[in-house]
């Protein structure tokens, strides 16, 4: 019987591992788009409760040649970091507009003019209610 079950549970482990290598990255998305709760909650599942998070040593436990290390990899994050900034399109204001026109809405006007004007229909406003409320 426990043979029986160690062999199922191989076949199925790998079956489910060959399904994944051909459909899993498809079917995450796919449910990352249509469900997100249950994708959120998958990453949750995968996620430990609890972690263990131990203190040993630290700094003052590496030798000068971790050290070393440690500091150069640091710089060469650093470095990368900078190419990735520099990189990056650089955001530009749009022109003020020429004329600010006055009236109620000059923020929309304002806008309309910069980006060219639209026709708009004023609000209707309600009457105020003979109770007053």
């Amino acid at each position: 019987m426990e043979a029986t079950r160690r062999s199922f549970n191989k076949d199925f482990l790998l079956a489910l591992a060959a399904d994944f290598k051909k459909h899993g990255a498809a079917a995450i998305e796919k449910v990352r788009k249509t469900q997100p709760a249950v994708y959120m909650k998958i990453c949750a599942l995968l996620v430990p409760r609890e972690m263990k998070v131990e203190h040993a040593g630290g700094v003052k436990a590496m030798s000068d040649e971790e050290l070393e290390a440690a500091i150069e990899l640091i710089k060469e994050m650093l470095a990368q970091q900078a190419k990735v900034i520099e990189g990056t399109a650089e955001t530009v204001a749009l022109p003020a507009p020429d004329v600010v026109p006055d009236g109620p809405n000059k923020v929309m006007d304002a806008a309309d003019t910069a980006v060219g004007a639209r026709e708009r229909k004023p609000r209707k406003r309600k009457a105020p209610s003979p109770t007053g409320g």
